[in-house]
């Protein structure tokens, strides 16, 4: 059962201070069988579970039903928690004394925010511990049964968000899209123009061979194949969905026959 709790609660009680600990645990792309045993170990550990919308419940059935939970979920335009007031929550629960886990799909180290997150705890010296999880790069190319990595092919691997802190310029991707590399393009979906522009500006061909898979690892997964030329009319998906580009190699030329 969730339980949306007033942060007002988790304030630290009177009295002589008492330190809890902060730990930021990879929640996975989804399924709960993803989830690694330290992370599962610092859930049934935890005195209070902070979480948001894309953690998915059959993550969430594994808190033990004592343990408080406060959702602090985000929608993209709509942020009911701002960063600023989940730091402040999970740090007066770790004054409190209490064993915060802040639950984060993926990998809190990709994308997740984990570096307010850290500075927060270490501001009020609060213990912090970052549990890794199965980021939707690894996630979504296992689904696909495609690997990220080609010997010989694509030999190197580039993840990269569209999505920036408001008002910051978008670096884009025409350093990134480079022979031999699998880009893993998270949070593009509502950019699909300017990341078809961008590529073909980088010079890839609109018959480029493009994937997409959202939801991965959850009853709503759904999958795309599409070529560039076609992407930019290719978001039903929706969120959050990763879109992987495969650019390989370029074939040396055959050595010329020696004349004799």
């Amino acid at each position: 059962m969730t339980v949306h709790t007033d942060p007002a609660a988790l304030r630290p009680a009177a009295g002589p201070p008492r330190r809890g600990s902060i730990c930021l645990v990879g929640a996975g792309p989804g399924a709960a069988d993803l989830l690694t045993l330290r992370a599962l170990d610092r859930i049934r550990a935890a005195d209070v579970v902070f979480y948001d919308r894309l953690v998915d419940l059959a993550v969430l059935a594994l808190i033990p039903l004592g343990t408080r939970r406060v959702f602090v979920g985000k929608t993209p335009g709509h942020h009911t928690w701002p960063q600023e007031r989940i730091d402040a929550a999970i740090v007066a629960a770790a004054l409190s004394g209490r064993r915060v886990v802040r639950l984060k799909s993926g990998d809190p180290s990709i994308f997740g925010r984990a570096a307010e997150e850290i500075a927060a705890a270490r501001a009020h010296d609060i213990p912090v511990e970052v549990v890794p999880g199965v980021t939707a790069a690894s996630a979504g190319a296992a689904r696909l049964c495609q690997p990220l990595t080609e010997r010989g092919l694509t030999e190197r691997l580039v993840i990269a968000t569209a999505t920036c802190r408001p008002g910051d310029d978008w670096l884009g991707l025409a350093d990134l899209a480079r022979p031999g590399t699998t880009l893993a393009l998270y949070m593009a979906m509502n950019r699909l123009p300017e990341v078809q522009d961008q590529l073909r500006r980088a010079g890839l061909p609109d018959d480029t061979p493009v994937e997409i898979i959202a939801a991965i690892e959850t009853p709503a997964e759904a999958r795309l194949q599409t070529t560039l030329g076609r992407l930019s009319g290719d978001g039903g998906l929706g969120h959050p969905a990763i879109i992987f580009v495969r650019i390989a190699k370029v074939a040396a030329p055959a050595p010329l026959p020696v004349q004799a």
